[in-house]
């Protein structure tokens, strides 16, 4: 049996055409000028300003409702007391010696680091013993250090020194290695046909790939530095005949020059503010950025 199908009781109806007027040519904007806010929001050291220029102003009024300079001097205060001590010569010359303890601490560290990674990297033994190294140390603070520090090096400037390598050194080689690990096999294979090995592996393999990792431990080992630094100068006094900004704060803490005190603690956050924005920056810039491995 075949079956037959019925005729459609209604005709099929066709869809109207549609037909939509597009704009005219020089009508269309295909690039529009950004505004002067737009183009200044863009920026980051203007967005970072208006943040410091905003914290400023917060700091002056309420140092003026306060009224009270002995407890907390107002901003205009501190900045005129900061100017002083410059043009004096006294704040240079204590940064000076901070930055120059810093350097010596901050250079073994990274150095330190470098081999214990190195050695991590190359053996499953080095791997161990940097992960029980640091599990051991990294959790200490390095301000419970510093008796230790005074019976092995005495009051000068191998405590400082001493105190600094241990609050650098953990946290550059924990982020170094972990980079080192997330670099993936493939880029170790494509090293390995070219025939490169060990330490040559390390400098045109491992290290570019990792140096994102590599470039947060040493800030993270910076940051960790400038504080031990200044909490170290604070304890242990002057170095080697002289103080750093350490020093400066404790002597005019001492004397209640208060101004004085904000004044070496507003030097310590200017340091910190340049270090960051313009050393760190810049190097992120022609690296990271420029490698493409950071927007």
């Amino acid at each position: 049996m075949t079956a037959t199908l019925a005729p459609l009781s209604t005709p099929l109806t066709q869809r109207p055409e549609i037909v939509r007027e597009t704009a005219a040519a020089g009508a269309i904007s295909v690039e529009q000028r950004l505004s002067f806010a737009e183009l200044a929001y863009r920026q980051s050291w203007l967005r970072k300003a208006a943040v410091l220029a905003a914290l400023a102003v917060v700091w002056e009024i309420y140092g003026r409702w306060l009224d009270n300079p002995l407890l907390f001097p107002t901003f205009s205060a501190t900045v005129e007391a900061f100017a002083g001590s410059v043009l004096s010569g006294e704040i240079p010359a204590k940064a000076l010696i901070s930055l120059q303890t810093l350097a010596i601490g901050y250079g073994i560290g990274i150095v330190l680091a470098a081999l214990l990674t190195t050695l991590a990297i190359g053996s499953r033994i080095g791997t161990d013993l940097l992960e029980t190294l640091t599990a051991m140390f990294n959790p200490l603070p390095a301000i419970a250090l510093l008796p230790l520090a005074l019976i092995w090096f005495g009051l000068g400037q191998g405590s400082v020194v001493f105190v600094l390598v241990h609050s650098v050194l953990w946290a550059i080689a924990l982020n170094t290695h972990a980079g080192f690990r997330s670099v993936s096999n493939t880029l170790k294979m494509v090293g390995l046909n070219y025939g490169l090995r060990n330490l040559s592996l390390v400098r045109a393999v491992l290290i570019p790939a990792a140096f994102p990792s590599i470039l947060t431990g040493l800030k993270v080992g910076w940051a960790f530095a400038w504080r031990t630094l200044i909490a170290a100068e604070l304890v242990f006094g002057v170095s080697s005949g002289s103080g750093g900004l350490g020093w400066y704060i404790f002597e005019n803490r001492n004397a209640l020059e208060t101004t004085n005190v904000f004044a070496g603690l507003f030097t310590v956050i200017m340091i910190g503010l340049f270090v960051e924005n313009v050393i760190f920056a810049n190097i992120e810039k022609k690296t990271i950025r420029r490698w493409g491995m950071q927007h």
